[in-house]
């Protein structure tokens, strides 16, 4: 019986690593009790190649102590040989009716939000992603200090032709 048990639960194992076979690279950093404004979170990655072109996604698990219903996020890419490229990116967090979306059937949900896509990594070596918040309140010149409500970011990138 206890071979039968664990038969089954290293099947479902596999069948749920590889489903996510588009997956290149994929992780998540927590944040504390709040996204403090000068928090930059970075990723250093190494692309498998410089020919396939690949999808950039930025991942973000929010609670319901998250009261907005965007988010504002700077992407800084930093290239092997110097390069850098900034964006000020804005993704919906919640509908109209305010609530939010993304997966996850608790208090987690989880958004993968498009960053780039078709990307060619045509230089060789050790590319860095930075991601800091940009929140401001409706009026208010000064931005959000401490982000309450967001509990990790992540990156992921997803291999050639994955959609």
């Amino acid at each position: 019986m206890r071979n039968s048990v664990l038969l089954v639960l290293l099947i479902f194992a596999v069948i749920i690593v590889s489903c996510d076979s588009k997956r290149v690279y994929d992780e998540y950093k927590s944040v504390p009790d709040s996204w403090n404004k000068d928090s930059i979170i970075s990723f250093k990655l190494h692309p498998p190649d410089s020919t396939n072109a690949y999808n950039l996604f930025v991942g973000l698990r929010n609670t319901n102590a998250y009261k907005y219903s965007n988010i504002f996020l700077i992407v800084e890419m930093v290239f092997p040989h110097g390069k850098t490229i900034k964006d000020t990116l804005e993704y919906r967090m919640a509908d109209p009716s305010g609530k939010f979306l993304g997966t996850g059937m608790m208090d987690v949900k989880e958004n993968k939000l498009w960053y780039k896509e078709d990307v060619i990594f045509q230089e060789s070596g050790e590319y860095t992603v930075n991601i800091q918040h940009a929140m401001r309140e409706n009026g208010k010149v000064n931005g959000v200090v401490d982000l309450e409500g967001i509990t990790d970011i992540g990156f992921r990138i997803e291999g050639p032709n994955s959609k």
